[in-house]
């Protein structure tokens, strides 16, 4: 007698590791092939939209690291082009370069924890480690800079926080470790922070390749994802998807191509594309993609060595006086603290500003009454649009392919749940 097929529903969440503990998702199934995916958003209740119509426009700032906690500088940076756009603001070209180099020292950042992750939840325990390895480099680089390992707060209106640092923080004699094993840890760490930078992108292509050595032609990792999750271009385009998860169908849409802001036309890289649309093309794409990150920071690196000048704009309306000006100067001392405390004056107006973001595209619609915290502010978030179309991705498929399809959407429910 055949085994009786049962039809039945099943909480898959919040306890998956991938889902961060906030997404439900309720799937029908029948025996274990999914039937119906429906993905219950919204336990997370970040408010950072209503937050910040109660806080300054500097205040909002910090705000942004917190939405996709793995690509912090990326959401600051669309915040502040949305600002900068209703001020009218010119940045600085070196800071324009810094922006750059540390969007896709962020986008390397995110799909390394993308990829380890992704790789973990399909049964590949090693990923994980290596990945993570490459990560403490970068977010040394983010603490160098700013003084934090996420949340950065680096990007202000009209620039950056403050310049580059001429020297790296070293790791200190301990009593597990001698002083030959500390010179050795810290070879790359004598000069600047160009210095390291530059030291990490001639590294990093041979990390990758090791990432590819453990994974393209691995025949367990092309059964986890080799036509799973297939979204045709013409579908990609409905559902709203964009970054990885639009290119990965064989789009070429790149922001940073197709509507490029700060430095973006002044630079050589290209846009990796997929052909079926499935989970091991948006692998593939994620890889290409850290590839041309490393060749856009090597570019950005080249050219800051070579060229100084402001990292923001000589507007104390907008940007604080130097910490030199404070000590000598009264009326540069109120300067700061009006601002710090009252924040700027944005002229009412409403913009709307987008980067290419690691996950897709992330944009900021602002709206000014001309007060100094804004009127409205709507997060253009690409993970929400991305899950919303969890359900048609995973109908066909078997209970475990499910875990593979939330994996490829790489989504932070800081930004889904904002």
């Amino acid at each position: 007698m055949a085994a009786e097929i049962r039809n039945y529903t099943l909480n898959f969440g919040p306890q998956h590791p991938a889902a961060h503990g906030v997404l439900r998702l309720v799937l029908e199934l029948d025996g274990e092939v999914v039937e119906r995916a429906d993905p219950h958003i919204g336990l997370l209740h970040r408010g950072t939209e209503k937050l910040a119509e109660s806080k300054t426009f500097i205040q909002s700032l910090p705000y942004m690291d917190r939405l996709d906690y793995v690509s912090m500088m990326a959401n600051e940076h669309a915040y502040c082009m949305a600002i900068e756009k209703m001020l009218g603001l010119e940045v600085p070209l070196r800071a324009q370069y810094i922006r750059v180099m540390f969007d896709e020292i962020t986008r390397i950042l995110n799909h390394l924890l993308w990829l380890g992750a992704h790789a973990l939840d399909c049964g590949a325990m090693t990923m994980f480690l290596y990945c993570f390895r490459e990560r403490e480099d970068l977010m040394d680089c983010y603490e160098a800079v700013s003084g934090a390992r996420l949340h950065a707060a680096y990007y202000r209106p009209g620039g950056v926080y403050r310049d580059l640092p001429d020297a790296m923080p070293k790791y200190e004699a301990s009593k597990l470790r001698n002083a030959e094993a500390i010179k050795k840890m810290n070879y790359n760490r004598e000069g600047s922070l160009l210095d390291f930078i530059e030291d990490f992108t001639n590294r990093f292509p041979t990390y990758v390749d090791e990432y590819e050595t453990l994974l393209t032609d691995n025949r367990v990792w092309k059964q986890r994802t080799v036509g799973i999750g297939v979204v045709s271009p013409e579908r990609a385009l409905q559902l709203g998807m964009t970054g990885a998860m639009l290119r990965g169908s064989g789009i070429a849409w790149d922001l940073r191509k197709k509507q490029p802001y700060e430095v973006y036309d002044k630079l050589d890289f290209d846009i990796p594309v997929g052909v079926n649309g499935d989970c091991y093309d948006r692998y593939l794409v994620r890889i290409e993609e850290m590839r041309q990150s490393n060749r856009i920071i090597k570019q950005c690196v080249a050219w800051l060595k070579g060229n100084k000048g402001p990292v923001i704009v000589d507007n104390h309306k907008v940007a604080p006086p130097s910490r030199e000006a404070m000590k000598s100067n009264m009326e540069e001392l109120i300067h700061h603290f009006k601002l710090f405390t009252e924040g700027m004056h944005v002229p009412a107006s409403e913009a709307y500003a987008a980067v290419e973001h690691p996950k897709g595209e992330f944009g900021i619609y602002l709206v000014s009454d001309g007060a100094n915290k804004p009127y409205r502010l709507k997060i253009r978030a690409p993970g929400y649009a991305h899950l919303s179309s969890l359900d048609e991705m995973s109908r066909g498929h078997m209970i475990s392919d499910v875990v593979a399809i939330i994996g490829t959407q790489d989504i932070v429910f800081g930004e889904v749940d904002r």
